[in-house]
C-alpha cells in the first residue's frame, strides 16, 4: 500500500517563499561576507606594507651622522613599540654589526606576540603561514648606513583592532541574515495566506454546490457566492469563475425545473382533451362519428409532433444525428421554403419579397430547410399586415440567411431566451399562435451543428419598421 503525502497549498507556497528566501539570503551573506574579506585582505596587506616603510623610515630618522651611528636608546624603544603589534624588528649598522634585535632584547615577549598572531589567525580565521621576514635597506643622503629586518606573520595578519572590527561585522551580517530571514518568514506566511484563502474559498464553494445540487430540488437552498473582489487578477478571476459557476447551476436548475413544467403543460392540454373526449364517448355524452374522432386525431399529431421535435433536438443536442450534407444553392432553397407560406401569407394580406443571390454551400437540405422553414412560420404567425422579406448576403467567411418581419416585434427581455427550449413570449400560451415553444430551439440547434450561428435583432427604426430580423449565418 502506497502512502500519499499531500501538503496545503497555503504551507506548500510559505515553505517555498521561506525556503527561497532564506537561500538568496544565504547566498547574499556570503557573496557580502567573501567580497568584504578579499577587500579586507588587500587592505591589510597594503596597511603591512605601509607600516614596513613607516619602520623603516622611523630607523632612518634614529640615524645620527654626527656620532656615525644609531641612537641605540630610541630605537630599542620604537623597536618593541613595533614588536606589540606584530612586526619583529633588528638593525644592523653598514658593516652589518647588530645594532639592536628584538629578540635578543626581549625574545619571550616576541615569542608571546607571534604565537599570539598565529593562534588567531589560524584558528580564528582559518589561515594558516608562518614567519615571513624583509630586509631593508638604510638610507641617509642617499647613502647606505644601515639594513632592517622585518620579520612578521605571514602571508598578512590582522591586529587585535582589526580582529574585533571583522567580528563585529561578521556577528552583524549574521545577526541581519537571521531577522532578515524571520522577516521574510512571516512575510512569507502572510502572503502565501492571502493567495491560499480565495483558493480554499473556492474548493470549499465548489464542494458546497456539489453537495446542495446533488440532493435535488429544494426551495430553500441557500445562495452560494464567494468574495471577488480581490486586486489579484488571477485570484479574482477564480473567484468570479466560482460565483459564475454557481449563477450558471442556479440557472439551469431554474430552467430544468421550468422545462419539467412546461413538458407537463404541453403533453396535459392535449392527453385532457383526450381523456375528455374518449369519456364522454364511453359514457354516452358524445357519439364515435368523425367530427370527436378528428379532435381526438388532431391532439394526438399534435403529441406526436412534440414527441418528434424532442427527439429531433435531443439527437442535434448529443451529435447523435448526423447530417447528410450535400453542395447545394442556398438561394433555392429559401426560394422553396418560402413557396411554401406564400398562401398563409397572402390570406394575411403580407408582402412575401425575396431578395436573392445565388449561393452555393454544403449543408444538409432537409434539416437547413427546417430552419427556414420554422423562421417563416414564426414570421407569418407573428406578422398581421406588412411584409416578410426574405433575402442572403455574402459575408467574409460566410452567407448570411435573412428573415425580417414587420410583426409585433419581441420584447427586449426576452430576446436572450428565445432560443431555449419552451420558451414562449406568449406567456398566455394562447393555442391561436399554436406551437410547443421548440421550433427556434431546434433550428439553433441544426445551425450550430452546421457550425453557423442565428441571431435575432429589432428591425432598424430609421428604416420605418418594427419587428425582428432573423440572421443565419452558415
Amino acid at each position: 500500500m502506497k502512502l500519499r503525502f499531500t501538503i496545503s497549498l497555503q504551507n506548500r507556497l510559505a515553505l517555498t517563499y521561506i525556503l527561497f528566501i532564506s537561500g538568496a539570503l544565504s547566498v547574499l551573506t556570503l557573496a557580502i561576507n567573501l567580497f568584504t574579506s578579499l577587500r579586507f585582505n588587500a587592505l591589510i596587506k597594503e596597511n603591512i606594507r605601509g607600516k614596513s616603510e613607516e619602520i623603516l623610515r622611523v630607523m632612518g630618522d634614529l640615524y645620527q651622522p654626527m656620532k656615525g651611528g644609531f641612537d641605540r636608546l630610541t630605537v630599542e624603544a620604537m623597536g618593541m613599540y613595533f614588536v606589540h603589534e606584530g612586526y619583529i624588528v633588528s638593525l644592523e649598522d653598514a658593516q652589518g654589526e647588530p645594532v639592536w634585535n628584538a629578540r635578543s632584547c626581549d625574545m619571550q615577549q616576541c615569542v608571546a606576540v607571534i604565537n599570539g598572531i598565529a593562534s588567531r589567525m589560524e584558528r580564528q580565521f582559518r589561515v594558516n603561514g608562518g614567519i615571513q621576514q624583509q630586509r631593508y635597506p638604510v638610507y641617509y643622503n642617499g647613502k647606505t648606513v644601515g639594513t632592517v629586518r622585518i620579520e612578521t606573520y605571514g602571508p598578512f595578519f590582522y591586529s587585535e583592532t582589526e580582529t574585533h572590527f571583522l567580528t563585529s561585522i561578521n556577528r552583524l551580517l549574521l545577526a541581519a541574515g537571521l531577522i532578515l530571514t524571520l522577516l521574510s518568514g512571516g512575510i512569507a506566511l502572510g502572503l502565501s495566506r492571502s493567495i491560499a484563502k480565495p483558493v480554499l474559498n473556492a474548493a470549499e464553494a465548489a464542494r458546497a454546490l456539489a453537495r446542495v445540487h446533488s440532493r435535488g430540488a429544494n426551495p430553500e437552498r441557500p445562495v452560494i457566492r464567494i468574495q471577488d473582489q480581490y486586486k489579484t487578477g488571477e485570484l479574482r478571476d477564480l473567484s468570479h469563475s466560482i460565483n459564475e459557476l454557481a449563477a450558471a447551476l442556479e440557472a439551469g436548475e431554474r430552467r430544468q425545473k421550468q422545462l419539467s413544467a412546461d413538458i407537463a403543460h404541453e403533453l396535459r392540454t392535449p392527453l385532457t382533451c383526450l381523456q375528455g373526449n374518449v369519456e364522454a364517448m364511453i359514457d354516452g355524452v358524445y357519439k364515435p362519428d368523425k367530427e370527436h374522432l378528428l379532435s381526438c386525431h388532431e391532439e394526438i399529431i399534435r403529441l406526436t409532433h412534440l414527441v418528434e421535435d424532442l427527439h429531433i433536438l435531443t439527437g442535434l443536442e448529443w451529435d447523435t444525428i448526423k447530417l447528410n450534407k450535400t453542395r447545394f444553392d442556398l438561394a433555392k432553397l429559401v426560394q422553396a421554403a418560402a413557396e411554401q407560406f406564400r398562401a398563409a401569407a397572402h390570406e394575411k394580406g403580407i408582402a412575401l419579397r425575396l431578395n436573392l443571390q445565388e449561393s452555393p454551400i454544403e449543408a444538409d437540405y432537409d434539416r437547413l430547410k427546417q430552419v427556414f422553414m420554422n423562421l417563416l412560420s414564426n414570421a407569418v404567425k407573428y406578422t398581421d399586415s406588412g411584409r416578410i422579406t426574405l433575402s442572403i448576403e455574402k459575408g467574409r467567411h460566410h452567407w448570411d440567411g435573412i428573415i425580417a418581419d414587420t410583426g409585433m416585434g419581441i420584447p427586449e427581455g426576452d430576446m436572450p431566451h428565445i432560443f431555449e427550449r419552451f420558451y414562449r413570449t406568449d406567456k398566455s400560451r394562447n393555442r391561436s399562435t399554436g406551437g410547443a415553444g421548440i421550433g427556434l430551439t431546434i433550428a439553433a440547434a441544426i445551425v450550430a451543428a452546421h457550425g453557423g450561428t442565428i441571431t435575432v435583432e429589432k428591425a432598424s427604426p430609421e428604416k420605418g419598421s418594427t419587428g425582428s430580423v432573423f440572421r443565419v449565418a452558415l
